[in-house]
């Protein structure tokens, strides 16, 4: 089976490993929501062993994802899970930490509060979600290429464009999660780490 290998995952991957590799030294089970390609389950998964890594994905990634985990991952990184964030509740148990890369501005925003529904349901106390990807603030964007990006994807579907970091931090709290840390990260993305504490 031929693999689909994304450019900016293989970009970016280094960078979010040497962020998420402190914050996540003392969790166990990581959920990951829209593994895609696999690239970071592959990677994080490897350097990470002590964790135990799930990987979700749905509709037509499913099957070379699952075939190249299969050939490629090692004895943490778990069978790969269907899973529809809009549909509750979300098959997988409870896991101490998340994990979520270039999803929320491709979700639309009701999807995006399905996210943190199961966010809600799934994540322990205590807890870390990590979300990956571009955001707004207020009206304003980190970037004219932002701008031009979120234009972009609501031209292609209007439900979609890029999230208000204030709005999702609102989502958040309203499932028991608090913003620690919101990094600027290569290519004008933003890491943005939430704890559920004990």
């Amino acid at each position: 089976m031929e693999y689909v290998v994304s450019d900016a995952a293989e970009r970016n991957k280094e960078p979010i490993l040497h962020v998420v590799a402190p914050v996540l030294s003392q969790t166990q089970r990581v959920l990951e929501i829209g593994s895609g390609t696999g690239t970071h389950a592959l990677l994080f998964s490897a350097r990470l062993p002590h964790l135990s890594w799930q990987p979700t994905d749905m509709g037509d990634y499913l099957p070379a994802l699952r075939e190249r985990l299969r050939q490629e991952g090692g004895a943490n990184l778990l069978p790969v899970v269907e899973l529809d964030v809009r549909r509750h509740p979300w098959p997988v148990g409870e896991v101490d930490a998340i994990y979520s890369a270039n999803t929320l501005h491709i979700m639309s925003w009701s999807s995006v509060h399905d996210f943190f529904k199961g966010v809600g349901q799934v994540l322990t106390r205590p807890g870390l979600l990590c979300i990956y990807g571009p955001f707004r603030y207020g009206e304003r964007y980190t970037s004219d290429s932002n701008a031009r990006f979120d234009q972009f994807l609501k031209n292609r579907d209007p439900d979609s464009g890029l999230r208000d970091a204030y709005e999702v931090d609102r989502l958040a709290r309203e499932q028991g999660l608090e913003l620690i840390a919101d990094h600027a990260m290569p290519a004008n993305n933003q890491l943005r780490i939430w704890r559920r504490p004990p």
